[in-house]
């Protein structure tokens, strides 16, 4: 999972975001039907942050980032999803603001957008 951090983001954000990434149920049941959520699976999380999913290409050939927490607003933040996911499953992470190389495997033709603040 990618998790961005916007700047007016705050600890009731993490929280909705982490009981809905619990709660979503997008795992296939005995019928192959999108019914089970992560915790009846048995499942586990890798947990990236991400400050360029709020990269805003609307105006001009380059993106502004300028909705992007800074890394004093968005690392507590970060750190507190990391902890309230592993109080119900176990979770790996990335290093904040490091250049990483993560291979992804979508499985299916399924990517979900989760926002906190519900604007889209």
């Amino acid at each position: 999972m990618l998790l961005g951090v916007e700047d007016t983001d705050g600890l009731a954000d993490v929280e909705y975001i982490c009981d809905k990434i619990l709660g979503l149920r997008i795992f296939e049941d005995e019928d192959g039907k999108m019914n089970l959520d992560i915790l009846q699976t048995g499942g586990q999380v890798l947990l990236i942050s991400q400050f360029t999913l709020y990269g805003d290409a609307r105006h001009g050939r380059r993106p502004s980032f300028i909705k992007a927490a800074r890394p004093e607003t968005a690392i507590p933040l970060y750190e507190a999803a990391i902890e309230r996911l592993s109080q119900k499953l176990h979770v790996e992470t990335g290093r904040f603001g490091a250049e990483m190389q993560v291979d992804l495997v979508n499985d299916g033709p399924v990517t979900i957008l989760l926002e906190s603040k519900k604007l889209f």
